[in-house]
């Protein structure tokens, strides 16, 4: 249940303030959370006007807030955490990878922050393949394959590849029209856009602040297919280097620990209210059915057109390498 109720919100903030309660960063804000015997949780967000209480015996989640938008945006993060816990009792693990899909066959690419992820999946998406995710996925062994669902997520683009992409000025056209992006954007890129700038913003802990889009709003204002399912075909591992020309290197390497999500790398979203199983089923078995499919290493640069050239080119050979899966049954993923 979500609701503007400013009399709960203070009751709520009484209760925890006047008792026992850890302090931890959630969602960039400040939270503070109190456990009560039976397994109660109550949690206040002061600096927001945000109020939790979670009863785990009666499988119920209170959001109460003095506005309408902060208390939406809440009831969105948890409902998205609350499928996360559901897909992970189902046996699914999360990689930090995006992904495009081309007739039901996922190409799936890895990297640490900065590497090119978000840049692959745009410029091959913008190539006519459809897109399931810029930064993470689903993924779980099936039907002699690794199914993929997309994480449910607003979308962080930077307006470097916004502008070098061409999505720069369509996005921003919108934007001028009325259109409104994820309320979690920062004002300042806002005013950007409406300025008709693409400097990077940076915050104050050295982060790039960047357009914030809904999921939709991928196929909606840049023009992109969207894609809710799929199989996984191959991997891409890029690099970007602006001093060299776009070309495929020898020798990708092995997956490792930081390719996969755990409780200690979502650290924007600890688990405060314990939505998350205790223990995970082994990623042994997907790690090892990765590890079989075919893929590359590749250099990519600030010129998009020879980049996407290039990526193109990678994608297709990868695809012809490996046999299509069959289709996934649409009844195939049952709740836990």
């Amino acid at each position: 249940m979500a609701d503007v109720d400013s009399t709960r919100l203070a009751r709520i903030a009484a209760l925890v303030g006047d008792g026992d309660h850890d302090e931890v960063q959630y969602a960039n804000a400040r939270t503070l959370v109190a456990r009560q015997e039976g397994g109660a949780i109550y949690a206040t967000q002061p600096d927001e006007r945000l109020a939790y209480h979670y009863d785990p015996a009666a499988n119920r989640l209170v959001i109460v807030g003095a506005h309408a938008e902060p208390v939406a945006v809440a009831a969105a993060r948890l409902a998205r955490e609350l499928i996360r816990s559901q897909l992970l009792r189902a046996g699914f693990h999360i990689l930090h990878a995006s992904c495009v899909v081309r007739a039901g066959r996922a190409l799936l690419t890895f990297g640490t922050k900065g590497a090119g992820k978000t840049t692959t999946a745009l410029l091959l998406a913008r190539q006519g393949f459809d897109l399931l995710a810029n930064d993470r996925v689903f993924i779980r062994p099936q039907d002699g394959g690794l199914l993929i669902l997309p994480w449910p997520s607003a979308a962080a683009i930077g307006f470097g590849l916004l502008d070098s992409t061409g999505l720069y000025e369509p996005l921003r056209a919108r934007v001028l029209e009325g259109e409104q992006l994820h309320p979690t954007q920062d004002q300042r890129v806002t005013d950007a856009l409406h300025a008709g700038s693409t400097k990077p913003i940076w915050n104050a802990q050295g982060k790039e602040l960047k357009p914030q889009l809904f999921p939709d709003q991928l196929s909606s204002l840049l023009g992109m297919r969207l894609a809710s399912r799929a199989h996984a075909a191959a991997l891409l591992f890029p690099q970007v280097d602006r001093g060299t020309e776009p070309h495929v290197l020898e020798a990708p390497r092995a997956l490792g620990e930081d390719d996969f999500f755990n409780s200690k790398t979502e650290d924007r979203y600890p688990d405060i209210f314990r939505l998350t199983p205790t223990k995970a089923s082994p990623a042994t078995d997907l790690a090892d059915r990765l590890a079989q499919l075919p893929r590359r290493a590749l250099v990519l640069t600030h010129d998009s057109g020879r980049s996407a050239e290039l990526l193109t080119k990678t994608a297709a050979g990868l695809l012809a390498a490996q046999n299509a899966p069959s289709a996934p049954d649409r009844e195939d993923l049952h709740a836990p």
